[in-house]
Order: structure tokens, then sequence, then C-alpha cells
């Protein structure tokens, strides 16, 4: 008997499914299967409703080498860029962490309020006590998923996407994430500080070059000199010059003083006047001197004696003046005079003129020789002050080249530093952003497509449950379960309007435990 319901339990199996079979769950759930239905499009309509269609911004960043950053170095560098120097896979995808680091992130959230919410959120009901700290990290993970970062395949591109509810967050988001990529990438391939380092050894070797060309500037006021070395250069000619000059006076005297002795011992036999003209004659003057006298004296007594007699005393004294004059005459004319004419001697006043000569030359000669000696005395003082003026302006000139040598090599460093960070702000080292972001217009996807996916979603859903709920139903709803479960043949099923009624296994005797010997209609909505 086993053996014959297993033969017509496997002939109902193979002979009795149809598509009316797979159908009639559809058709007994039909209630649950509309109202699900209902529910999943009126759920997925309104959800769009609320959170919004989706805009997407689209941006891309190119991954190159077009330039090599000046090395971090005190010494002049040189750099030549190699074409033969591809960008590997393994760089492009270290960019694409650093674009979805989590500082980064947490930078554009706060930079577009991400963290803070819109209106009402379920969030806020479900967790009051979160801190600002929770929100933004929570924030980050949102972000993060809705964040796309993908490597354009066979390309150097990096396609980064993101989708909100509102085209003006979408593009903030990536603009946000282009900026802070930007200074996130400077940060990590190039030296942190290394223009502020620079700046600093540029101001600091600027005022060492100040105060070295302050203190030469003072050095040549102080010492009112301006150039030792040349200086010791024009001392050290004018040096030689006065040596020559001591030689000559020094020649000059010893001539003076021999042509002095030579003088002298001329002088010495050398009459000093001569005798130009020689005359004898009396002297008539003398004799014109004493007749005159007598005849002043004849008058006299002429006169005396037409008064007095001749031995008046008077008369007598004149006589006597008489006779002496006649006699001084008669000695006079008796007397003869020789008459020299003398004059200095020529060769005397000549060796006496050069003598004088001699002596002033040799006064002025020994003065000149003097002076020439304390001359060139100061003269090589000078020198040696100059020589060691000259070694301190040495110095002061050396720690104002070497200020000068580094302050020149800093600010060459910082304007390279400067002009890599200007570099950085449009092309940051190897990398650009080829395609910068754009406000959307037009969602990803509208209202058409929406109900499309809606329709999709509750017939699934719809379908899904009327499966299920028929599955976990333990009614009997076909003569095949019936003989499979309970083991005896199925004579005949009756469907009903509304259905097919559930059949049940009972023994005729049923005294409410569900045991019987036969087969009788139990109605079920929508079941038979």
């Amino acid at each position: 008997m086993r053996e014959t319901n297993t033969q017509i339990l496997i002939a109902s199996k193979v002979g009795d499914l149809s598509a009316r079979d797979f159908l009639m769950p559809l058709f007994r759930r039909k209630r649950l299967l509309i109202g699900t239905f209902v529910g999943v499009l009126a759920a997925v309509i309104l959800l769009a409703a609320l959170l919004g269609l989706p805009y997407s911004s689209r941006m891309e960043i190119l991954v190159n080498r077009e330039r090599l950053d000046p090395l971090v170095s005190t010494e002049a560098t040189t750099q030549i860029l190699s074409a033969d120097n591809p960008v590997t896979l393994e760089e492009i995808n270290s960019e694409v962490e650093l674009l979805g680091s989590r500082d980064v992130l947490e930078q554009v959230v706060i930079a577009n309020k991400l963290d803070k919410p819109d209106g009402f959120s379920l969030e806020d009901v479900l967790i009051p006590w979160q801190t600002p700290q929770d929100r933004t990290a929570r924030a980050v993970k949102r972000l993060a998923k809705k964040l796309s970062i993908e490597n354009i395949k066979n390309s150097n591109l990096i396609e980064v996407t993101y989708k909100s509810p509102y085209p003006e967050r979408s593009y903030g988001v990536l603009k946000s994430l282009g900026d802070l990529y930007v200074a996130k990438h400077v940060a990590v391939h190039r030296p942190a500080g290394s223009l502020e380092f620079f700046a600093a050894e540029t101001d600091k070797y600027h005022n060492e070059l100040q105060d070295a060309e302050a203190k030469l500037r003072n050095f040549g006021l102080q010492n009112a000199v301006a150039a030792p070395d040349q200086q010791r250069i024009d001392l050290s000619t004018q040096a030689a010059d006065s040596v020559g000059l001591l030689h000559q006076a020094e020649q000059a005297v010893a001539a003076d003083e021999e042509r002095i002795k030579n003088d002298r011992q001329q002088m010495t036999a050398t009459p000093k006047r001569m005798t130009t003209l020689q005359a004898s004659a009396a002297n008539e003057k003398l004799i014109d001197s004493l007749n005159t006298a007598l005849l002043a004296a004849q008058n006299k007594r002429t006169q005396l004696v037409a008064k007095f007699q001749d031995d008046y005393p008077l008369v007598r004294e004149a006589d006597k003046e008489i006779a002496e004059d006649q006699a001084a005459v008669a000695k006079a004319e008796q007397t003869h005079y020789v008459a020299e004419t003398t004059d200095f001697d020529p060769t005397y006043e000549l060796v006496r003129e050069d003598l004088a000569k001699a002596e002033a030359d040799l006064s002025a000669q020994r003065a000149t020789v003097a002076a020439t000696k304390h001359s060139v005395q100061s003269i090589r003082g000078e020198m040696v002050n100059l020589d060691q003026l000259s070694l301190s302006q040495q110095d002061l000139q050396r720690e104002a080249k070497a200020a000068e040598t580094n302050y020149l090599l800093y600010q060459a460093k910082r304007e390279q530093e400067r002009t890599s960070n200007a570099l950085d702000i449009t092309r940051i080292a190897n990398v650009a952003i080829a395609v910068p972001p754009a406000i959307p217009v037009l969602p990803v996807f509208g209202w058409p497509m929406i109900v499309a996916l809606g329709l999709c979603a509750a017939t699934a859903f719809g379908v899904g449950a009327a499966y299920s709920a028929d599955y976990l139903d333990s009614s009997f709803h076909t003569p095949a379960q019936v003989i499979e479960i309970v083991g005896i043949p199925v004579l005949a099923s009756l469907p009903l309007d509304y259905g097919i009624r559930r059949l049940t296994y009972t023994n005729g005797n049923d005294n409410g435990n569900g045991t019987g010997n036969g087969l009788a209609p139990h109605p079920s909505d929508g079941s038979h």
C-alpha cells in the first residue's frame, strides 16, 4: 500500500505541476501581495521625497611627474627631470589613500558643516547624548561611504564622485576635498617648514651682512682710512722716494761741507780788497784853507793896527796867528799826498758768496735730511699701522663676504621654496586637478526612474512576502501535499469560487484530536 502511495505521489509531482501551481500562492496571498506592493512603492516614493533627488558632482585628479621640488640643502643644487620615470601604480594608489585619509575627510566635514543636521534628525532622537566629536566622527564615516574614489583604468587619472540631495553641497564637498588634498599632498610630499626655515636663515644672514657692512663703514670713519692696502702701496712708493731723497740730501750735505771747507781755504789765501787807482799831489784843499785863514788873520791885524799900537796885545796876537798860518802854508806846500782807490777783490767776493751760499745750502740740506728721516720713519710707522688696519679690514671684508654669500645662497633657496609653494597652489608637485568639480544641474535619476525602481522593489517585496507567507503556512494547499505528508492517496479535490478548499485528513470519527479515517473539507481563507 505504501509503495502505491509513493508512486501516486511521484506521479502527482511530475504530472500535476503547472504554471498555475506556481502562481497559486500569489492568488492565495493576494491581499498580502497587494498590501506589500503598495506599501513598498509608497515607502520608496516617500523616502525619495524626504531625502531628495541625488545630485552627483565629479572631479578628476591627474597624477603626473612634471617637475621636481628642490632638495632641502644649504648648498646650491641643480636637478634634472628625467622623462624615463613614469608614474607607478603604487604612487597612484598612495594618492587615492591620501584623498580618503581621515584627517582630510574630517576637515571636509567641518568645512561643509556635514556634522550639523539640516533639520529633524533621527540620530539625535536615538542618540541624544552624542558630543560634537561624535557627530563629526559619524559624519566622516558617512562621507567616506558616499565618496567614490577610483583610479581610471589604464590612465594616471583618479576619479572622485560624491552624491547628495543638494547640488551646492555636492560641489562644495569635492571643492573642499580638492583644496584640502592639495594641502595634504604638500605636507606629505614636501618637507614641512622649509620655506620658513630658509626665510629665517635669510633674515639672519641679512642682519649679519648689515652688521658687517656697518662695521666696515665705522672702521673707515674711525680710522680715517678707506683702502689701507692701496694707501700702504702708495706709502711704500712714497717711502722709497723719500729714501732716495734722503740719500740725495746726505750727498748734498757732504758736498756742501767740502765746498765750505774749500771756500774758507780760498778766502784765507785771497785778499779782501785790491788797489784800483793811485795818484800823488799836494793837498790843495788844505793849502786853500790855510791861505784863507792867513788872509783872515792879516785882515784882522790891519783892523787892529788902525785902532791900536803895534805893541798892543791884540795886535801882537794877530801877528802871532799870521806867522803860524804862514808856517802852516809853507809846510803844506812842501807836503805831498798819495791818493789810492781800492775795491773789493772779486775773487774773494765770489768765494765769500759761494761760502755763504754753501753754508745756507748746508743748513737747508741738513734740515732736509732731518725732515726726510722723520718723514721716512713716519711713513714706515704709518705703513705698519696700515698693515694692521688692512688685516682688520680684510677680516671684516671676509665676514661681510661670507655673510653676503650665505645671504645670497639662502635667498636663492628661499625663492626656490617660494616658487615651489606658488606652483603648489595650482599644480601640486606631480598632481593636478584635471577636471575640477562643478555644481550639478540635473539629478542622477529623476522621478520616472524612482517610480520604476519603486515598482521593481514593490513587486519583489510583494512576491517574496506572498511566497514566504505561503511557505510558512502549515495548512494543506494541494493534494500533493496531502499525499506527501499523510501518505494516503487523494481521490478528488473540489475547487471553490474563492479558491480551493483546504483538505485535512480524518478517519470519519474525529473526536477533536485531529485523528480520523478519511478526508473532509476544511474551509480556509484563500486556501483549499
